[in-house]
């Protein structure tokens, strides 16, 4: 595997494990589960903003993981897509990353 492919699998099981560690801690020190935690993402306008600045980005990333997928014919890269939204786009996107360059993957069509 070549070491870039390595750094965004790092890059993937870091953007799943730091940000879930803060949101379970959250949800445990402040009770009120996963309801609570999204009522936290919007109890300012800083918080508010990072909210939407990352769900822009998450649309953005689906939307082009789906016409690459289609493209490319790479049906293993929208497996990217559950984790951009169950987990974030710390995840998703390195994830998408890694699967997009495995060698002999997505040859474009041919018209």
């Amino acid at each position: 595997m070549s070491p870039m492919r390595l750094i965004f699998l790092a890059l993937a099981i870091w953007g799943a494990i730091h940000p879930m560690y803060w949101f379970v801690t959250h949800m445990t020190t402040e009770g009120g589960g996963l309801g609570g935690l999204i009522d936290a993402w919007y109890v300012n306008a800083s918080t508010t903003g990072l909210v939407w600045d990352l769900t822009i980005a998450a649309i953005a990333l689906t939307v082009w993981i789906v016409a690459e997928a289609l493209e490319r014919r790479d049906w293993l890269a929208l497996a990217a897509i559950p984790a951009i939204y169950c987990i974030g786009v710390s995840c998703g996107l390195p994830l998408y990353l890694f699967l997009r360059s495995r060698p002999g993957v997505g040859t474009a069509r041919t018209a």
